[in-house]
């Protein structure tokens, strides 16, 4: 997928639903479901995009993509994890095909990057039992963390599809970091698909995807926003303004001109604004390192009860 010069990218199928103006964003070939789960207040969006249609208007392939959000995934507090694990697991399990008996999880990015190194830290926590299930015929969870091209010279893609050749998963379950448009939910927000990932692509640095289309199984995508890029937290910032200058009588006009610029057209002036180094800046909380850290175990934490039925 091609990042446009001047629209705010993001990974999230949701984020994109909700730039769509009009009544309730109604995209022809897009079904939109949204839930609040009574016991944890987390909210569940379910993002179906069923035709060539509704993947060329969010331009995103088809198929389901989940997004859970909620503040309790990385406050932590063990009972919130364990509650929030229990469900992560539910929407894994749903969408990993049925009999599934050998799942390959695969973690990219790159571990010496707090930003990037959700992937690798969350298979370090994985339940791997593909050298016990051999012997007992039960369920084989193996997984692997290929780096990034600049430390290995060759694609993540090459390099598993040599690992599925050996092991004949019946699905991989790829983990990774995205990008965001909302700042809000880095940290706070899971997002699941059956459409496979293309690593890299949230910055700009587009890999060979992985997908049921490359790999020769079903691949089922996690991921959790970790970074945001500098423009949109200036588009945020002005858009708080905008709303202080409304609410005073003295500057209400300006406030009102500002806010009659289109988002495109706002989100292209701060990146002529921020041009040439801060534009293509990406930013991360100043606490990652410990958000990525409780995040990976609640992934892990989901993974494993839905491939193994029990929590690691």
């Amino acid at each position: 997928m091609e990042q446009q010069q001047y629209e705010t990218y993001t990974d999230l199928a949701v984020e994109v639903k909700e730039s769509f103006p009009g009544d309730g964003g109604e995209i022809p070939g897009v079904v939109l479901e949204e839930e609040v789960l009574r016991d944890t207040k987390m909210k569940v969006t379910r993002v179906v995009i069923e035709t060539r249609e509704g993947s060329q208007a969010m331009q995103k392939p088809i198929g389901t993509y989940l997004t859970l959000e909620s503040p309790y995934f990385s406050d932590g507090d063990s009972v919130h994890a364990e509650r929030c694990g229990k469900i992560l697991a539910e929407y894994v399990r749903e969408l990993l095909p049925s009999g599934c008996k050998n799942v390959l999880a695969v973690g990219l990015g790159n571990q010496g990057l707090t930003a990037d190194a959700l992937g690798p830290r969350t298979i370090q926590h994985l339940w791997i039992t593909r050298h016990l299930a051999e012997s007992d015929a039960g369920t084989a969870l193996c997984g692997m963390v290929p780096g990034v091209m600049g430390q290995t010279g060759m694609e993540s893609a090459e390099m598993i599809r040599g690992v599925i050749r050996e092991v004949q998963p019946d699905a991989l379950i790829v983990i990774d970091a995205l990008a965001a448009r909302s700042a809000s939910r880095l940290g706070t927000t899971i997002q699941l698909s059956d459409t496979g990932i293309h690593p890299g692509s949230g910055v700009g640095n587009h890999r060979d995807g992985i997908t049921q289309g490359s790999m020769g199984v079903p691949v089922i995508a996690v991921g959790v926003p970790t970074v945001v890029g500098t423009a949109t937290i200036a588009c945020d910032t002005l858009d708080a303004l905008t709303q202080m200058l409304e609410q005073n009588k003295s500057t209400r006009q300006l406030g009102k001109n500002i806010r009659e610029f289109a988002p495109a057209e706002k989100y292209r002036l701060v990146r002529e604004l921020l041009e040439p180094r801060l534009s293509a800046m990406f930013v991360m909380p100043k606490d990652m390192d410990v958000l990525v850290g409780e995040l990976s175990e609640l992934l892990a934490e989901g993974i494993n009860r839905a491939v193994l039925g029990a929590a690691g």
